[in-house]
């Protein structure tokens, strides 16, 4: 928390709001934004941002609370927009709103703002507080922070795995590591991302769909298969609906034809061995806007994404059941031989999900 002493336990309660109403919507490639417009304890106005193309949370709040937004302090967890995007720069509404004061949780990353919002309105007399519950809004759009400072999405892989690690059966059989309520919860996480990522292994011995079920979703993501040959079959049962993605290493003009005659888009990203250069598709995924990344691969796309540096996160499912060395592992790596050369992790959450344990780490 800063060190601000204007910045209180109300001002922390009303930015909690703030960020649990930017929770709402699926407003990407834009970040997840909320903002509460109050006088002291009074809220007299707040909204989200819904949808790219829709009116900013700021507005939409302002809106809510029309003349009662004179004098009325703004709560939002992102610095007001300054530019011309889809729509109008936020800061000049809230100055014609009359607000007095606005506290935000932290600066938006964007060039394009990157502080100049907060000039705007100290310029105009407003009183600017910025850091209250940064961390918390940060969190709310990782992907977004990650796209804008680094220029690839955020990439978080998720695992279903017996508890002594194994992902499937020696003949690649993996139906149901865990249990139903632990796919459910997979499903949530799948909702959240732009886009989902799998690679041709996969696509041959599980002919997944590929997208979100059992979950509220106002839009399914885009689907993605690493295929260096571009052997995925036209009637692929991801290729049924939505949009897909299939990036290869090769030039296979009739296979890539029969993969674009089901809509699907296909593109080259080849490394010196003829396979996919998984960082620079990180790079192309991140010049179309996607902000999180949610991959579901084998043990050995697994591993190159592991070794490429692209995975931030891991979502692993434990299942209480033990498999043996003859299954399949979560990674495909290189043999090492010292401990200080494993892939340092850090946990950030340990929860029971029915009958399984979700473990979230970073790396």
């Amino acid at each position: 928390m800063p060190e601000n002493a204007a910045l209180n336990e109300l001002d922390a309660e009303l930015m909690g709001r703030a960020l649990e109403l930017g929770h709402g919507g699926d407003p990407s490639p834009n970040p997840h934004v909320g903002a509460v417009v109050a006088h002291e304890r009074e809220i007299v106005g707040e909204g989200f941002h819904n949808m790219a193309g829709d009116a900013h949370a700021e507005i939409v709040a302002l809106k809510a609370a029309g003349e009662r937004a004179r004098g009325a302090t703004l709560y939002v967890n992102l610095e007001p927009c300054s530019h011309q995007g889809r729509t109008p720069p936020c800061v000049d509404a809230v100055i014609a709103a009359g607000v007095k004061r606005v506290v935000a949780a932290v600066q938006d990353p964007n060039p394009k703002v990157a502080g100049s919002g907060f000039s705007k309105l100290r310029a105009a007399g407003i009183a600017v507080e910025q850091g209250l519950r940064e961390e918390e809004a940060r969190e709310l759009n990782i992907g977004f922070f990650a796209r804008i400072t680094r220029g690839r999405p955020w990439v978080r892989m998720k695992i279903a795995a017996s508890l002594d690690g194994r992902t499937a059966l020696a003949n690649g059989k993996s139906r149901w590591i865990t249990g139903e309520t632990a796919r459910q919860d997979g499903h949530r996480w799948r909702a959240r991302a732009c886009a989902l990522l799998t690679g041709f292994g996969t696509v041959r011995d599980d002919d997944p769909q590929l997208n979100v079920r059992g979950v509220d979703t106002p839009r399914q993501p885009l689907k993605i298969v690493v295929d260096s040959k571009f052997e995925t079959s036209p009637s692929a049962r991801l290729l049924q609906e939505g949009k897909t993605l299939i990036v290869g290493a090769v030039n296979e003009e009739n296979k890539i034809a029969a993969l674009k005659a089901t809509g699907a888009e296909a593109i080259i990203i080849p490394n010196d061995h003829g396979k996919v250069e998984l960082f620079r598709l990180m790079e192309e995924l991140g010049r179309r806007e996607l902000n999180e990344l949610h991959v579901e691969a084998g043990t050995k796309l697994n591993g190159s994404l592991l070794q490429a540096g692209v995975v931030d996160e891991l979502l692993v499912y434990l299942a209480p059941s033990v498999i043996g060395d003859s299954g399949r592992g979560m990674f495909h790596l290189p043999e090492i031989t010292e401990l200080s050369r494993a892939s340092a992790l850090k946990i950030r959450e340990v929860e029971r999900v029915g009958a399984d344990l979700r473990i979230l780490a970073r790396i």
